[in-house]
């Protein structure tokens, strides 16, 4: 059995803890893994992740530059130093590889999972993590993201035949997946309506703003068509703005965290993704999982998370009138739905056997 810490900031819902979720869960029988949060701050997740067989999880607070802290996890990875060690937090990685290096682990992975930095970049920022990343690239023995936008954009003059660095999309276990079917008026949603939705934390990357303006245009020239937008605080950020709004108010659903994303999707006939920057969509894979229609942005990440002979259908994160337009032919044209399923090309793309055992050899 491999050993292998895993560094997280914490356990609630996103994209790295769900990736990390599944994959342990796949190789539950195959890996003893330690989860270190280092935001001192485990999240909604944690039951899920106690489910797994042999799993630790550590709460560690590396929020703020503590000698004490640095020094206690230096002691804790020395104890392990049979454990592999993946650092998750990309940019940010540098100085636990450093320790993880000095404590004698021996094999050492940085593992970027966004395209873009988390911030809105100054000079003395972007000196700060450039300097963080040089230590976290010397120090470890694999660099891997989930995206070749990833690499381009964090190693740009990096030598694209370099072993160190590698590729390793995300895997989606379809099998696990569980399509329960929901009825709209549980929601309610009348019956009959055209229900387009978006799965996704609020965030600036996502382009809810973007969403409301789609949504504004597309329902004040169709009565039938809903929106239902579910992702952590969805439900706090938007509320007011719906709220104040006589369009949208009773036709946007604003469901905030669901732990039954799966079921969610049974009841859209369309599925929208605007982001503006992303690593690699999990939420974007599960939806041509479901065999949705999909309206997506055409960033490099998405290009990569869908077949090539769809890009031509992918739209500029705030082209809210081609988004329209889009949106309108899938909901006036059902054979444009009808040919719309991408989920065969999905499954077999991004296939939790094989991805998720190429991450696990790398351990």
């Amino acid at each position: 059995m491999k050993k292998a810490i895993f560094v997280i900031t914490s356990l609630d819902s996103g994209g790295i803890e769900n990736y990390l979720l599944r994959f342990l869960r796949h190789l539950e029988n195959e890996i003893e893994p330690i989860v270190i949060c280092r935001g001192n701050h485990f999240g909604e997740l944690e039951k899920e992740y106690l489910k797994i067989k042999h799993i630790k999880l550590v709460k560690i607070d590396l929020t703020k530059f503590r000698i004490k802290s640095y020094y206690e996890l230096y002691l804790y990875l020395k104890k392990n130093k049979e454990f592999s060690f993946v650092d998750f937090t990309g940019a940010y990685s540098g100085i636990l590889l450093l320790l993880a290096n000095l404590a004698g682990l021996k094999k050492r992975i940085l593992f970027f999972r966004g395209s873009s930095h988390d911030f809105e970049p100054t000079f003395l920022k972007l000196i700060f993590v450039n300097f963080l990343k040089y230590l976290g690239k010397i120090n470890a023995t694999q660099v891997l993201s989930n995206s070749k936008a990833a690499l381009n954009f964090y190693f740009p003059k990096r030598n694209v035949n370099d072993s160190k660095f590698k590729v390793i999309y995300n895997g989606i276990d379809a099998e696990m997946m569980n399509f329960e079917k929901y009825n709209k008026e549980t929601f309610n949603i009348p019956v009959n309506s055209f229900v387009i939705g978006h799965t996704g934390r609020y965030d600036k990357a996502k382009n809810h703003a973007t969403i409301i303006k789609i949504a504004e245009k597309i329902c004040t020239k169709y009565e039938n068509v809903y929106f239902v937008l579910c992702g952590k605080n969805t439900e706090v950020f938007l509320k007011k703005q719906i709220d104040e709004n006589k369009v949208l108010r009773e036709k946007v659903k604003l469901l905030g965290y669901r732990n039954d994303v799966s079921n969610i999707l049974t009841m859209l006939d369309l599925y929208l993704f605007p982001s503006i920057t992303e690593g690699q969509p999990n939420s974007l894979i599960e939806a041509m999982v479901a065999k949705l229609p999909i309206v997506a942005s055409n960033i490099d990440p998405i290009l990569e998370t869908t077949p090539s002979f769809f890009h031509q259908e992918l739209i500029a994160p705030l082209d809210v009138d081609s988004f329209v337009n889009r949106i309108e032919e899938y909901y006036l044209d059902d054979s444009k739905r009808e040919n719309a399923d991408l989920s065969e090309w999905a499954i077999n793309q991004f296939s939790a056997d094989k991805l998720f055992k190429e991450f696990c050899l790398e351990l």
